[in-house]
């Protein structure tokens, strides 16, 4: 996606599913039963994993890091770092990681067997999501494992800024504590990065929907509307975590609805 000036890529790093009405859902009755193109034959939501890359002045910035050498019946990952090869880029070459959130698969490559992936690096998290992964009393010691060996080089922040130019994180959150849309801008022209703030076009189609992965679902529901009302027909481009392909799309409006249409 060229952004003014900036190129953003998508980075997949592999392919997962879940079952979609067990995940999201909206009252009514089986609303899924009115968006069956969404689904795969099985009646699931198909997900791609991944993230996205963008080179800013000397700056190379991973934003996310899929799901990491996790493979079994629902996720399916391990293709970043040949996806990033394709692209000419070596771990080593990359400045900045950021991440949307901490969720086991946006955190893949982050750490491999205990080494962090990316050497030079330095990542970027929001604050009330490291506390809540990693240093919480109760926190899953999966995500402790993988994230730990991230403290010598990690920065934390608790509010909007410049990540680097062209880059600015912008704090969402309601998915997690600090799930956070990263807004890539250059000439005027703008794209959002918006993690897992929407799983599924549905989402930012219909305002009604909620996710059983939400720390706060009536929080992150009030969010991916205000969201989706700032984008919706303007030029602003829109990527989400998990969407086909990674696919960047606006928000448009067809009578009194919104819609997600792919670019």
């Amino acid at each position: 996606m060229r952004v003014g000036d900036l190129h953003v890529v998508p980075v997949v790093d592999g392919t997962g599913r879940e079952n979609a009405r067990e995940v999201l859902s909206a009252p009514g009755g089986d609303r899924w039963a009115c968006h069956p193109e969404q689904l795969d034959a099985h009646g699931d939501l198909a997900l791609t994993l991944g993230g996205f890359l963008l080179r800013t002045g000397d700056r190379l910035v991973l934003v996310d890091a899929g799901v990491g050498r996790i493979h079994n019946d629902r996720y399916r990952g391990g293709g970043m770092i040949d996806a990033l090869a394709g692209l000419g880029v070596t771990p080593d070459q990359v400045t900045d990681v950021v991440f949307t959130h901490l969720h086991f698969d946006h955190v893949g490559w982050a750490t491999s067997r205990g080494e962090v992936v990316f050497p030079h690096a330095t990542y970027r998290v929001h604050a009330a999501d490291w506390a809540h992964f990693v240093d919480a009393p109760d926190a899953d010691p999966g995500a402790v494992r993988k994230l730990a060996p991230l403290r010598d080089r990690l920065e934390t922040f608790d509010a909007a800024h410049t990540v680097a130019p062209g880059l600015d994180a912008r704090p969402t959150p309601g998915h997690t504590p600090g799930s956070t849309t990263y807004v890539v801008s250059s000439r005027g022209r703008r794209a959002l990065l918006i993690g897992d703030v929407a799983h599924s076009v549905v989402e930012l189609a219909e305002p009604d929907w909620q996710a059983t992965f939400d720390v706060d679902p009536d929080a992150a529901q009030a969010v991916r509307n205000r969201l989706a009302d700032e984008v919706v027909d303007t030029e602003d481009a829109v990527a989400a975590a998990h969407f086909p392909g990674l696919a960047f799309g606006r928000v448009v409006t067809f009578g009194d609805r919104r819609r997600f249409v792919a670019i």
